[in-house]
Order: C-alpha cells, then structure tokens, then sequence
C-alpha cells in the first residue's frame, strides 16, 4: 500500500479550470504505487478546494492510473516502520504525524428491512508533505494535506456514485486526533469511543443526493497484520507499514442514495495503516479482499501484481477465527487467486478483472467471488475499481461478504 500521485487537469464541474492538479491517493500495505511529482501542486489543490464528484452521466473525466506516474517518494526526515513495535490503544487511533502517510479505511455491506443490498466506501488519507513541525507565519501554514474519498453502491437500484474532498492541514478544514477520537476533512467524518471491551465510532458523509450516517460497534481486539503488525511490502529495508484491521463492526443506521433516505444494518471493515515506504521495482499493481465468511472467519489477502501478472512473494494477509482472536498469517503460496471473468469500463476502456476465484487450500476455503454490480469504478483524481462483493462456496463451504479493489489496470 503506498501513495498515488495522479496529474489531472479538469475543465469541467470546477472553478480551477486549465489547473495541473496532483493528488496523492495512499494506501502503503495493500497498495504500492509510489507519489510523483510535485507536493506542492497538491497543497495548491488543497488551497482550492478540490471537491470532486462521480455521479452516472457525468463526462468522461481525464484521471489516468497512478501507476503512470511514479517516482521515489520524499522519505528525509520521515520515521520509518523499520521492526515491530507495541501497539496502544486509543492513541494508535489517532494520526502518527512522525510518518509520511496513513489512512483510516472503511468499508461496509449493508441491507434495509426489504434486504435490499448496499456496499459503502469511506475513507481519510494524510499526506505529509515535509518533515517536522509546519512554520505558522500565516493561518495557512500546513505540511499535510488531508483527503477523503466516499462512495455507495445501490446494488439493487444498479447505481454507483464517488465524491473527493481535498483540504490543508489549517483553519480546522482537516485533521485527526486520538482523544476524543475524531477524523475529519471538512463535512464528513468519524468519531468514535473507547473503553475495554468496546469500541464505537460514528461516520458521517454527505454529497448531494448520497449520504451516510452510521453508528459502528465491536467488541473485538484490532487485528494485528504481518508480524505482530510490521507488514512488509519488500526486500529494502523500511519498506513496511504498522498495520491493523477491525474486519467486524456491526453497523446501523441511514444511507440515502438517490435522494431516498432508508435505515440499514450490516457488518463494516476498517483498516488503519502508517508508513513511510516505496514500490518495490517491477511491481505495477495490487488485488486486495476483504471477506467476512458467514461461519465467523474473516480472510483479508492483498496481492502485489508484477508486470507479468503474477504476484509478489510479498503478497500477503491473514485468517481470523470466530472467537475474533486466533489469527494466521497468510502468504503469497498459501492463496491462490484467479480471475474468472472481467468488466470493461466504457468510461475509460479499461477492463478489470471483477469476478474471482479464492482458494486457501489449508483453510479448506474455495470461494467464488462476484460483484454486487459490475461498474464500482472511481473516476476521481486516482482510478481504480473498488466495490462490494458477495462469495459463494465453490464447495459446499461458507458463503462471505466484502470489498474487492483492484488497482493498476
């Protein structure tokens, strides 16, 4: 998982017209491509604004894929996750401002009373942009940048709709802290509470007629991925994030998709991640799930794609048990992921391969994985395809639920 930094100009929908516009997408675990270009055309967007909405209809925007654009990211001066480290809760809730990106990730699966089916993406991104303390001579001041991306899919209405929000880290337009806990970029946000055995957070997002409002509950402990939640994403040394997931927050409360406002419950996924790392040569892309299987199991499996389509030996995830708390790590040889059928966007050609089949022969686990609609494609500043997934047994096993995100194609 690294930082994605995309050129874009816009010329339509929004007041920066003719503008170079970089934005950094990051996510350094399961997704390594590398920033490029220059930080500060990004602050400049964040200056902006920089409001970015997805809706069917739209015209054909000119994002291309990050993977066009690498480079080495700025890493002087940025902690590095170098071994593995205790961790603490709250406060590893909270931003690590030390490092040079993290996230805060969730996705969700939710059904109203009729069983209607809707998948959910809400996501914060801080990007460092240098180092140390930002010098206040002006309100304006920021070496961090804060983005969001949200996104509902209404599998039954067959309807897919994304928004962008960019803001500097200054005037309160975003930011993160630990106690209380509370992550934000402008309007939309997650708050949440803490005590021994429980954890609730409350996410809240609002683009025109698309919206949410979601209160989440877990009894369980984080799940600490790679080794004791160090995941390395390759052989150089430091190129590693501190990683962890809460696979099964039990969620409730409103969606609205197409202005039609209806109360839903389901099951949401987090992931939290910090790091200061790069692309590993010769790695163009990434296919990562995230399963929660109807026994009580929840499998996460990201695979680093190499030019030639095979994957990394750094490929990896895990297999968490019912009881929440027996995990096994899983490598690149312990899954076997194969695409079964694609989905070729006719906004931007590009072809993704949204139907799979998920093998992990030691878990008895054989899963043949399709989307809750075909086009779950972003079109933002960054292009990838991300959306909800539902897996039936390919023999006789659980059934599952989850995200799929294939970037790099």
């Amino acid at each position: 998982m690294a930082a994605i930094c995309v050129l874009r100009l816009r010329h339509s929908r929004h007041p920066w017209r003719s503008a170079a516009i970089c934005v950094l997408r990051l996510r350094h675990s399961r997704h390594p491509w590398r920033s490029a270009l220059a930080s500060a055309s990004l602050l400049a967007l964040a200056a902006c604004g920089g409001d970015t909405h997805q809706r069917a209809g739209d015209e054909p925007t000119r994002n291309v894929s990050g993977a066009r654009f690498l480079g080495d990211p700025a890493t002087e001066g940025f902690a590095r996750a170098a071994g593995p480290r205790e961790f603490s809760f709250p406060a590893d809730h909270g931003q690590h401002a030390g490092f040079r990106t993290e996230w805060w990730y969730f996705t969700g699966n939710l059904r109203d009373a009729s069983s209607r089916r809707y998948g959910f993406e809400l996501t914060f991104f801080r990007i460092g942009l240098a180092a140390g303390a930002a010098p206040r001579e002006s309100a304006w001041g920021a070496n961090q940048v804060w983005m969001a991306h949200f996104a509902v899919t209404d599998a039954s209405g067959h309807r897919f709709v994304a928004a962008q929000r960019l803001a500097r880290d200054a005037l309160g337009l975003g930011g993160a802290r630990a106690v209380p806990f509370l992550v934000w970029v402008k309007d939309w946000s997650v708050e949440g509470a803490f005590d021994d055995d429980r954890t609730e957070f409350r996410l809240r997002a609002r683009d025109g007629e698309t919206a949410i409002d979601l209160r989440l509950e877990g009894s369980r402990a984080p799940v600490l991925q790679g080794d004791r939640g160090l995941d390395a994403k390759g052989p150089e040394p430091g190129n590693a994030s501190y990683y962890y997931s809460m696979p099964r927050l039990a969620a409730r409360g409103e969606l609205t998709a197409g202005g039609e406002s209806t109360e839903v419950t389901g099951l949401v996924w987090m992931d939290r991640e910090w790091s200061t790392s790069a692309l590993s040569e010769g790695i163009v892309g990434w296919d990562w799930f995230a399963l929660r299987l109807a026994d009580g199991r929840d499998l996460m499996f990201y695979r680093l794609r190499r030019e030639d389509g095979t994957a990394s030996e750094f490929s990896s995830g895990s297999l968490v048990d019912s009881d929440g708390i027996t995990t096994r790590r899983l490598g690149a040889s312990d899954v076997e992921a194969t695409a079964l059928g694609g989905w070729t966007s006719p906004e931007t050609g590009v072809r993704y391969p949204v139907r799979w089949r998920l093998r992990v022969p030691s878990a008895s686990l054989d899963l043949a994985i399709e989307p809750y609609i075909p086009n779950q494609e972003l079109t933002l500043s960054a292009r990838y395809w991300e959306g909800a997934v539902r897996a039936a047994p390919a023999d006789g096993g659980p059934e599952a639920e989850g995200y799929l995100e294939l970037a790099g194609y």
